[in-house]
């Protein structure tokens, strides 16, 4: 059965790869990107293969996350599949024009509020896969909220992606069968993307590693049923993410400060 896919970040690495697999697959692929630029070159790179639609968006920006959000309901009735793929890890500028760390932006704030926006396109079959990462840290609710900076790229980008991963979970057991299934999904540590080849420095492995096990996530039975759970892509099955993740308290606190700082920031 074909599906529509959003796939946020879909210009390069594990998201452009992954966009390639929907779409030889016969798939409806909604491609985004922050560049108008490079989201038309693979917009027309992947056209010929199946309906693709390129939406441009700033994710660092709440209201241009709403903006996405309304373009993409302005089109279509239902969606089957979000993958909050688009991530970013080290950057000259780590403060956005709202004066938030751009990795919590990016990474957990972003995804949270396109996710509750299109719920109602995702309806009670869709699936939502949003793209954690072995790196997961205590987070730091005054960093998140843009009150404090952190200095090291690493330590922001893991405590993003563990907020992301307690979101996921506090979200999927909430909404139960009254929502699409929610996962967490660490791709494969170190693969070749462009935020591993900037942050470190190296080559990476096989970036397509990533984008079968997002294809998988798309499509499997094995998914369909795991709202809440977190998947780790180098152990090859579903497992335990950070302990605080799996703190239904603290995991609520977390989805509670989200919304505050979402709401403090996305007005239009």
């Amino acid at each position: 059965m074909q599906k529509t896919i959003l796939v946020t970040g879909s210009t390069d690495g594990i998201g452009l790869e992954t966009a390639k697999m929907l779409v030889s697959q016969g798939h409806t692929v909604l491609l985004h990107g922050r560049n108008p630029d490079k989201l038309a070159k693979v917009e027309a790179m992947l056209s010929g293969a199946a309906r693709v639609e390129g939406y441009v968006a700033d994710l660092s920006r709440l209201t241009e996350v709403e903006a996405l959000a309304k373009a993409i309901a302005a089109r279509h009735d239902r969606l089957d599949v979000l993958i909050n793929n688009a991530g970013i890890f080290r950057t000259t500028n780590p403060v956005t024009q709202d004066g938030l760390d751009v990795r919590f932006a990016v990474n957990t704030l972003a995804p949270y509020l396109l996710t509750q926006r299109l719920l109602p396109l995702l309806g009670t079959s869709g699936r939502v896969i949003n793209l954690s990462s072995a790196a997961q840290a205590p987070v730091d609710p005054q960093a998140l909220a843009g009150k404090v900076r952190l200095a090291d790229d690493f330590a922001a980008y893991a405590q993003s992606k563990l907020a992301l991963t307690m979101w996921s979970r506090s979200m999927g057991l909430a909404l139960k069968d009254q929502g699409p299934a929610i996962i967490a999904v660490n791709p494969g540590s170190m693969l070749g993307s462009k935020m591993v080849k900037e942050g470190f420095g190296v080559a990476g492995g096989d970036i397509r590693i990533g984008a079968e096990i997002l294809a998988r996530a798309v499509l499997a039975d094995e998914f369909a049923t795991a709202s809440g759970r977190y998947f780790d892509n180098d152990a090859g099955r579903f497992a335990s993410p950070h302990a605080d993740a799996l703190d239904a308290q603290k995991s609520d606190d977390m989805v509670r400060l989200i919304e505050a700082v979402i709401a403090e920031h996305s007005s239009v």
